[in-house]
């Protein structure tokens, strides 16, 4: 009786459902490219690059709105459709979302990626057009249980692209390159090789 119950609170969605980005992945990335590029400036002014320092920093400054803007997709669930959206702030011409009725989408169908790893992509009967399925948000498997419900294609078989131990051990590489460039950055200034 529990689970029939369950079903049916999965195929009758009463309100929008929302999946946001996994906050793992999300603090992995972010700083990932704080780690990579916040050294870069200092390197410029210790070798006397062609590139100014202030002009590193307005690009590093651009590159961290563009990397939140992307790490910024969610995906809505409601009686209608799936979707993929970005907040307003971010330009249509940079992230573009989706939205895909239920009856439009005919199969599931599975590619390989360069890495070896799997991602779905939504069909439709025109086939003009595949949408990928989100597969880094938090909440993964409920979402893939309402999408079979919504549509009857059995899922069963369906994992995340990564799993968040990866992202864990990545974190804690970054933090040691967090690390090696603050201790780098602090023996430059202190050797009085940065102003």
């Amino acid at each position: 009786m529990e689970i029939q119950n369950k079903h049916q609170s999965l195929t009758k969605l009463e309100t929008p459902i929302f999946f946001n980005l996994s906050p793992l992945i999300r603090i992995t990335l972010l700083c990932l490219y704080i780690a990579l590029t916040v050294p870069l400036p200092f390197l410029a002014k210790v070798s006397s690059a062609p590139v100014p320092p202030w002009l590193l920093w307005i690009g590093i400054v651009f590159g961290v709105l563009a990397v939140y803007a992307a790490l910024s997709e969610r995906v809505i669930l409601d009686e209608e459709k799936i979707q993929v959206a970005y907040p307003n702030w971010v330009p249509k011409f940079f992230r573009k979302g989706w939205s895909l009725a239920w009856e439009q989408i005919k199969d599931l169908k599975m590619r390989t990626t360069g890495q070896g790893g799997l991602v779905y992509y939504f069909i439709t009967p025109s086939a003009e057009k595949a949408y990928l399925l989100p597969m880094r948000v938090a909440g993964f498997a409920k979402m893939v249980k309402i999408v079979e419900a919504k549509t009857g294609i059995d899922t069963t078989d369906i994992r995340p692209l990564s799993q968040p131990w990866m992202y864990l051990i990545l974190l804690i590489f970054t933090m040691f390159l967090w690390l090696i460039d603050g201790w780098t950055i602090w023996t430059a200034l202190s050797l009085g090789l940065i102003d």
